[in-house]
């Protein structure tokens, strides 16, 4: 890091902020300026940490939790979404609420391939965890190196089923034969699907990091209030896809902010004890080695708006 030029890992996940501060003049209005590098998946962003690369990433809970676990010293020092993980399936295929509960849903998979981004992402955990809650046997379990992969995997029948972000659903409802099978508030309450992650060394660099936490926070709130000015901007900021598309995938899962409430905290502490129950992790990795919230109390002090809903929903 040079002077006030983040270097920051993020995701090809258009509900991130990311694609929005680097679209807009959020940073450069705070006088920060960033290079951004884009990342398969949450394991890719915490291996480049560790190879000292980047200082600031966008990333699930799980993977930090496994970095910590290697040794890496990390500290997630604000939220910004929850409960980003859904189920799609392809037509014809019984949805969850075609069944009689979650574990009638998960037996027909007996057999079958579920596909998830890499080993250690936070959907596969979901995954290996549900199939463990339920006694599910059988199932394969299918990680691909992007997550982008998924939807032609599912379409043409190499996996059953795909857990991924609101943007898999999008796709699969917009350009394939799927369904939605399972939204994204009945697979794990309050689930931290991204934090923005630090290498504890950064956080010497309080003024710097509450500058870019305050362009985080707005550009959430930029979201929950005017979702579709946000989709133009990140439509073309990643030349990929049109707002609508943008849009559909803030809606599906409509819970943005940037505080840490004891909700986040208390789930992503669950994960610590499912990784290390699973096997992903050599112990149970405490509180305090995964969060510093000064910070971002100081940006958001007050009440949490993940459950606020976004303008239009």
């Amino acid at each position: 890091m040079a002077g006030d030029t983040i270097r920051i890992g993020h995701l090809s996940t258009m509900y991130h902020t990311a694609f929005l501060l680097r679209g807009s003049s959020l940073l450069a209005d705070r006088g920060i300026s960033a290079t951004w590098t884009l990342y398969p998946s949450g394991p890719d962003i915490i291996n480049a940490m560790q190879a000292g690369n980047l200082d600031l990433g966008y990333i699930g809970l799980p993977p930090v939790i496994i970095g910590i676990d290697r040794g890496l010293p990390l500290a997630c020092i604000a939220g910004g979404h929850i409960e980003g993980t859904v189920m799609v399936a392809a037509e014809g295929t019984p949805v969850l609420a075609d069944c009689a509960g979650m574990k009638e849903f998960l037996m027909q998979f007996s057999k079958k391939a579920i596909g998830t981004p890499p080993k250690g992402s936070i959907h596969d955990v979901i995954v290996h965890e549900l199939l463990r809650e339920y006694g599910i046997s059988g199932v394969t379990v299918k990680n691909y190196p992007w997550a982008d992969f998924l939807p032609d995997a599912l379409l043409s029948g190499e996996i059953a089923l795909a857990a991924g972000t609101p943007a898999l659903a999008a796709t699969i409802v917009r350009y394939g034969k799927g369904r939605l099978a399972v939204p994204p508030d009945r697979l794990w309450p309050f689930n931290p699907s991204y934090g923005i992650i630090v290498m504890r060394e950064m956080l010497e660099k309080k003024e710097l990091l509450a500058r870019f936490l305050a362009a985080h926070e707005a550009a959430c709130e930029w979201i929950r209030h005017d979702p579709a000015a946000c989709a133009k901007i990140v439509a073309r900021t990643t030349g990929m896809v049109d707002p609508a598309f943008v849009l559909a995938a803030y809606r599906i899962s409509p819970n943005y902010c940037a505080a840490l409430p004891p909700e986040y905290i208390a789930s992503t502490m669950r994960f610590a004890q499912t990784l290390h129950a699973l096997g992903y992790t050599s112990r149970q990795v405490t509180e305090d080695e995964i969060f510093d919230i000064g910070c971002i109390g100081s940006v958001h002090p007050g009440p949490h708006h993940y459950r606020a809903g976004i303008c239009g929903t």
